[in-house]
């Protein structure tokens, strides 16, 4: 089965802006000064290695955050742009004929996430970072019959606003760090 984007009925879910960029700040600020310390501390792994190295992470992170969810009347689809390697992130495909209940799961870290439950007992997780979670969650009980009224997200916008408040400090505590470093490396 094939969910069909261009069917007129189809709604398409992305991740949460506040999320990716959020995230993507985050990695940032935990990398780029990497480089620039490695030259002044004279470390074994040159800056042109981890360079690459961050380069090569960063279109990694960048690729798993442009997951879609596409629902229409046949099913829900978890899809990736055609750019990135199925081996990385394959998507998936459930007909909501085929889903017999979803079922709440505690993560290692106390939260709760959900999984759809096929009628052959495969378990398929509910993207809970898209924008707009409630009308996703209220298509699910609309073609699947399941009560939904208790599922809510994994983290809270408010959480990944101070995830980002915090990012953007070390961006600034970054800056410090290469400018610092660029001088340093002046005087040598």
């Amino acid at each position: 089965m094939t969910v069909n984007s261009a069917n007129t009925s189809a709604s398409i879910f992305r991740l949460s802006p506040l999320i990716r960029i959020t995230l993507l700040s985050l990695y940032i600020a935990l990398t780029v000064p990497l480089p620039f310390l490695s030259q002044v501390t004279a470390a074994p792994v040159s800056p042109a290695l981890l360079w690459a190295g961050i380069s090569v992470g960063l279109i990694a992170l960048y690729a798993v955050l442009t997951e879609q969810v596409i629902v229409d009347d046949q099913g829900i689809q978890v899809t990736y742009p055609a750019w990135v390697p199925r081996f990385f992130r394959k998507g998936w495909i459930l007909p909501w004929s085929q889903v017999k209940e979803l079922k709440p799961r505690t993560t290692g870290q106390g939260g709760l996430v959900y999984y759809f439950l096929s009628q052959e007992e495969k378990a398929y997780l509910l993207p809970m970072r898209v924008a707009g979670f409630a009308r996703l969650v209220q298509i699910v009980q609309a073609k699947t019959g399941i009560d939904t009224t208790d599922v809510r997200p994994l983290a809270q916008p408010w959480m990944y606003l101070i995830l980002l408040g915090f990012t953007l400090l070390l961006l600034l505590v970054d800056g410090w760090a290469i400018a610092t470093a660029l001088a340093t490396r002046q005087l040598t």
